[in-house]
């Protein structure tokens, strides 16, 4: 962590004040789950008949549970948003599959601010805001981190090429291996043991379990999946995203049985949440919303939201209403443990330290109504950001595209546009979208770059998921060699000699760049077969690289896996950008993987 990261830090510790009655004990830990692709829908305590899921029931039944709560309806933008308590539009994270999923580094994760106060930091599970130097977890204030890159888990470029959810390698902070098991599982046999020691140690911990379940590809142990189909016709995607759902539950029964035995479970505020609307249970049940994940209509981003905490004095398990956002999250958290992040009259911070959300410490425990406000779901969904791209909240009011307005008390479906009916508050609301739209352009165009030639990470491996567009992410882009092309935004750590090495496949493969590839087989053969599809051989002749004011070209051979370039770098920001070229000189794609070493 940098000098000034850790004043930064610190400073946010001086102007956190309490605002919140009687202070939390000295050692109260923090657990967050987060589901991915769960939408509201699919709990059986929120009205699921597909599937019953008891132990989210439990949670549920125990905890205040936030009912209009919101995230992006993407998976990064909300990360980052729970991460920072700041707007996508303004953290740098606001997409997927670019530059755009790399977080801001110069504002502090929860992570960064918990440990500064005697936390303990672990990670395990799904990540999404970078995945190399200094974006990736242990970088932004894990001490703990067991980690995947990327999305999801067997069908991305970054990870691992064998991975299919089934014994696959993760990394465990900068080491790659291999871990046993189901990858539901794998975060929690993880997260327990390390929790376990933080206790005997008598260190509070943050705990974040963001799994990849409910994620696609859809891969599961047979018995889940067997579990549901008993009683229910659903196709194959249905029948293992329900089953996926099932091994979540169990899995937060564990984690509930081991709070318990451990005598944890009174002084830690557990988190359940999800990171966006639903996907596969959309179509059988999805609460009465319309719309599921990445679209602005309510199901695309409102969310379960629960919050236990035995010993915190929260009063009795309830349901509140009122408009709240998953920036919300971070600031309640610095409340509950020590200190308000925005205590009243207190002047707005800079643009690099300010927090979006506010505290919802009095709707917890004073019993009090969530602030009347107004506030706006808006992610990157395209290459180009269209401003009225977004969805404006207040109250039972949503404005969409700015020319749509839906009442979702009288209308929770939102079938029926009633904006000519309600001009006035139709245009209350794009105004405060004008204004909020205007506080963002600042901040658009900064987000965190990887950083080359850095002892942390040296060397590195960059894929194409990062580049600045195009709009890439599937291994099987890589196997069928998508034509496509794209340019990396880094920034190089030292002066010195440099080997900027082109591939076609990662180095877990090591094949030669024109070869096809045999299929990679897979565990769990109930939705997509025996394999994946094999690679197919391309007719690459050449690989050029332009990186700052350095450009060369070099043949390609049958059995060269990789071409290497030699040359100088000065310190400061670069742009790298590759070429696979046909004997004519004709584009056949981009570099889909570089290495990059300083010597």
């Amino acid at each position: 962590m940098s000098k000034q990261m850790l004043l930064l830090l610190g400073l946010i510790g001086v102007q956190v004040v309490a605002n919140a009655g009687s202070a939390a004990p000295e050692k109260t830990n923090i657990i967050i789950v987060l589901a991915d692709d769960m939408g509201y829908g699919d709990l059986s305590c929120l009205g699921n008949k597909v599937v019953k899921t008891p132990a989210l029931d439990r949670l549920h039944d125990a905890s205040v549970r936030f009912t209009d709560f919101h995230a992006a309806p993407m998976c990064t933008p909300s990360r980052g948003q729970l991460l920072t308590g700041m707007d996508a539009l303004r953290n740098g994270a606001r997409w997927v599959g670019t530059q755009e999923t790399n977080l801001r580094t110069d504002v502090p994760t929860m992570a960064e601010l918990f440990r500064t106060r005697g936390y303990r930091t672990g990670l395990f599970g799904k990540w999404h805001l970078g995945d190399n130097y200094p974006l990736r977890p242990q970088d932004r204030g894990f001490e703990e981190a067991v980690w995947f890159p990327q999305a999801s888990i067997g069908d991305k470029m970054g990870e691992y090429w064998t991975n299919s959810c089934f014994d696959d390698h993760y990394f465990h902070n900068g080491e790659r291996r291999k871990f046993k098991g189901y990858s539901g599982d794998i975060w929690y046999d993880e997260a327990i043991p390390w929790m376990r020691q933080c206790a005997a140690d008598r260190k509070p911990f943050f705990c974040y379990l963001p799994n990849n379940l409910l994620h696609s590809p859809y891969f599961v142990p047979a018995k889940y999946r067997e579990a549901v189909l008993k009683n229910k016709q659903l196709n194959a995607n249905q029948a293992t995203f329900f089953g996926m759902l099932l091994n979540l539950d169990e899995n937060v029964a564990r984690l509930d049985r081991f709070l318990a035995e451990s005598g944890l479970k009174d002084n830690t505020i557990v988190i359940f949440m999800s990171d966006n609307g639903g996907t596969q249970g959309v179509p059988l049940w999805n609460a009465g919303m319309k719309g599921g994940k990445c679209t602005l209509w309510e199901g695309g981003h409102r969310v379960p939201c629960f919050i236990r905490w035995p010993a915190g004095q929260l009063g009795a398990p309830r349901d509140v209403p009122g408009l709240t956002q998953i920036q919300d999250i971070l600031p309640t958290l610095l409340d509950l443990t020590r200190g308000g992040a925005n205590p009243p009259g207190e002047p707005q911070r800079e643009a690099s330290l300010r927090l979006d959300g506010v505290s919802l410490v009095p709707a917890l425990r004073e019993s009090k109504p969530v602030p009347d406000r107004t506030l706006v779901v808006q992610y990157q969904s395209k290459d180009v950001i269209a401003k009225d791209d977004a969805c404006v909240m207040w109250r039972q009011w949503r404005l969409i595209g700015g020319k749509e307005l839906y009442n979702v008390e009288t209308d929770p479906h939102q079938d029926r546009n009633v904006i000519a009916q309600n001009a006035e508050i139709a245009a209350r609301l794009k105004a405060f979208h004008d204004t909020w739209w205007a506080g963002v352009q600042p901040d658009l165009d900064k987000r965190g770059r990887v950083v080359v030639g850095h002892d942390a990470e040296n060397p590195l491996t960059l894929n194409a998921s990062g580049w600045q567009g195009p709009y890439i992410v599937d291994n099987d882009a890589v196997r069928r060699g998508r034509k496509t092309n794209g340019v990396w935004n880094l920034t190089v750590a030292k002066d010195g000699r440099y080997q900027v090495a082109l591939r076609r496949w990662p180095a877990d493969v090591d094949a030669p760049i024109r070869a096809a590839t045999p299929p990679v087989p897979l565990t769990d053969t109930f939705c997509y077969g025996a394999q994946t599809a094999p690679g197919v051989a391309l007719d690459i002749a050449k690989a050029r690289v332009k990186i700052g004011d350095f450009e060369a070209e070099k043949p390609v051979n049958d059995t060269d896996t990789e071409i290497v370039f030699e040359l100088p770098l000065k310190a400061g920001p670069v742009t790298l950008q590759t070429w696979f070229l046909d004997g004519g000189g004709t584009l056949v794609a981009g570099a889909y993987y570089v290495r990059i070493a300083r010597e």
